[in-house]
């Protein structure tokens, strides 16, 4: 007499029912229109999961920072200070915003480039052309470029020479807050410099009186 065997359910179709009625929903394959969200989301952990934190581990504990509140800390100012900037500007630039009259030939206008343009503008006005239209802008724009590798190199060595301990977190750091608060300054300056309007002049050494508008 045969021994009774182990006792045998009958199969599901072999086409993902089973797999969708013991999850309770549809299977995200690659074809799901979902698929590259939660592909994302996976990938996001990655980074910031085990593999984030060896890279951590393996960096020196004095170029590493905490997330709070040496970098959390300055996000909120400074898109809060933006907002306030760009509301300001919005105010005070409202006659510059408006809509003016049709171009017509047989008048003189001084053309105006846009807001964002503005300290350019009054910019050219202040010096050599090939320097406040070349040079500076350039350098600017490589400066911002070359920023973070600025920091992390001259940083210690300034630091050094100084005779601090360490290089200070861009948080907290005085030196490198104050060349961006000059910086943002002087453009803030020269776009209300414009907005003044053509009576609005200033002594300069270069070229004498230099007007706005």
């Amino acid at each position: 007499m045969k021994a009774p065997g182990p006792l045998e359910l009958p199969r599901e179709a072999d086409d993902g029912k089973a797999d969708e009625r013991s999850t309770g929903g549809t299977r995200v394959e690659p074809g799901h229109p979902l698929y590259p969200l939660f592909a994302l989301i996976a990938l996001t952990g990655i980074v910031f999961g085990p593999t984030g934190r060896q890279v951590v581990d393996d960096m020196p504990e004095r170029d590493t920072h905490s997330y709070f509140p040496d970098h959390f800390w300055p996000y909120p100012i400074l898109a809060m200070g933006a907002l306030v900037t760009l509301g300001l500007l919005a105010l005070i630039g409202q006659p510059v915003l408006q809509t003016t009259q049709s171009a017509d030939p047989r008048t003189a206008e001084i053309p105006h480039p846009d807001w964002y343009f503005l300290f350019l503008f009054q910019l050219l006005k202040l010096g050599p052309q090939v320097i406040t239209a070349i040079v500076i802008p350039t350098a600017a724009v490589l400066g911002l470029l070359a920023w973070p590798i600025i920091d992390s190199q001259l940083g210690p060595r300034l630091a050094r020479r100084l005779g601090w301990r360490s290089w200070p977190v861009p948080g907290r750091n005085v030196i490198t807050g104050t060349l961006w608060l000059a910086g943002l300054g002087a453009v803030g300056l020269l776009t209300l410099w414009a907005l003044l309007g053509p009576g609005a002049c200033i002594p300069w050494f270069y070229n004498g009186s230099v007007c706005a508008g």
